[in-house]
């Protein structure tokens, strides 16, 4: 298996925007079955951080820094789109997730950021557009939390779109008991009807209207399961704790009354089991993999990844592999692309069953894995 990160940077300088290995990983870590390409498609990104397909062969994809890509990944022709939203660039924040809903033949784009609110203050935001050639047309915010801060930490900004609702996480921006107060925005997940008629109204008249569920941390992974319609989301922990958990409408996933991590200068953070009232989650890391970014995989392209939960981490710089119990929850993890592609940030599926990652460096970009043919 090749995992040498001085390799991979010596591969990059000398082929400039496309990388092309090819690697097997049957015996390394006894995932694929067969050897597969790594190909790098596109220009070098600066800390990218998002990715969405807008049909065909084209990807959208953000930058931290704020700017959004449109990518054929068949081409490997770019352009960059413009009238994207003013954004906050600070430490964690930016313009970070994409994700995209086609309506008749026009593709709408969403965008999660930070957005200025005041001289010293962010909040975290979605932006609603419409792509228009290599530009954004009719562009606005739906959403905007309730809580600005100063802190430049624990975002969240996932985004995922089921049945005209659109799905958001906003993370508690690093202050814990944000997460336990249902009034406002930081440390949960939102939904807001993307038709106007219907906007959803909360579970409970204590709680903010757009609030889905509340005691979340820092959730950077959010993503529907197709086979079962479950919206399954990750989020990270302080020092150990990263979580897996089912989201499911008016739940308290504990934040920062339950926690399996610990202070950074030691010492317990809360309860470390669920009490009534709390939700358990279905998988727990400690030590922290940092997990960003997450798709289940139900392509052709690789049979023994069918069913899986794909994790990126930023920590240990890997993808992770989550596998299912016949009850549908998490039962064993491996790892694979250990120190290939640096930082994984996200991570999709294709049609073709391909799989897309985007790692979260400096020099980024976005890279393409397939089956050697």
């Amino acid at each position: 298996m090749l995992n040498s990160r001085r390799l991979y940077r010596l591969t990059i300088k000398a082929s400039l925007y496309t990388l092309f290995y090819i690697m097997s990983l049957t015996t390394s870590c006894g995932v694929f079955a067969t050897e597969i390409n790594i190909v790098r498609i596109g220009p070098s990104l600066k800390h990218p951080w998002g990715l969405t397909t807008v049909g065909g062969q084209s990807v959208l994809v953000t930058t931290r820094p704020g700017s959004l890509y449109l990518i054929n990944t068949s081409t490997q022709i770019s352009k960059k789109i413009s009238n994207t939203p003013n954004v906050v660039e600070h430490r964690q924040g930016g313009l970070l997730d994409v994700t995209s809903q086609k309506i008749g033949d026009e593709i709408v784009v969403f965008l999660c950021y930070s957005k200025p609110a005041s001289s010293s203050e962010s909040s975290t935001a979605v932006f609603r557009a419409t792509l228009d050639g290599d530009r954004l047309v009719n562009g606005s915010d739906i959403f905007v939390s309730n809580k600005p801060s100063r802190s430049g930490v624990h975002f969240g900004c996932r985004l995922a779109i089921k049945d005209n609702i659109l799905y958001a996480s906003v993370g508690d921006r690093g202050e814990r008991n944000n997460a336990q107060n249902p009034r406002n925005h930081s440390g949960t997940i939102i939904h807001i009807s993307l038709l106007p008629a219907k906007t959803p109204r909360s579970l409970n008249k204590n709680w903010a209207k757009e609030i889905y569920s509340i005691g979340h941390r820092n959730p950077q992974g959010l993503v529907f399961n197709d086979r079962t319609g479950e919206l399954w989301s990750h989020e990270h922990g302080p020092r150990g704790g990263d979580e897996i958990n089912i989201i499911s409408y008016g739940n308290n996933y504990g934040w920062p009354k339950v926690s399996y991590g610990k202070e950074y200068i030691g010492g317990d953070i809360g309860l470390n089991y669920s009490p009534t009232g709390f939700t358990d989650p279905v998988w727990k890391w400690t030590p922290s993999i940092a997990p960003s970014g997450m798709a289940f995989y139900y392509g052709n392209m690789f049979p023994e990844l069918r069913g899986k939960l794909l994790i990126g981490s930023l920590k240990f710089m890997r993808l992770f592999v989550v596998s299912m119990g016949k009850n549908g929850y998490p039962t064993s993890e491996t790892s694979i692309l250990k120190n290939v592609v640096g930082r994984v940030r996200d991570v999709e599926v294709l049609k073709d069953g391909s799989i897309l990652i985007l790692n979260d460096e400096q020099d980024g970009g976005l890279f393409r894995i397939s089956r050697v043919k």
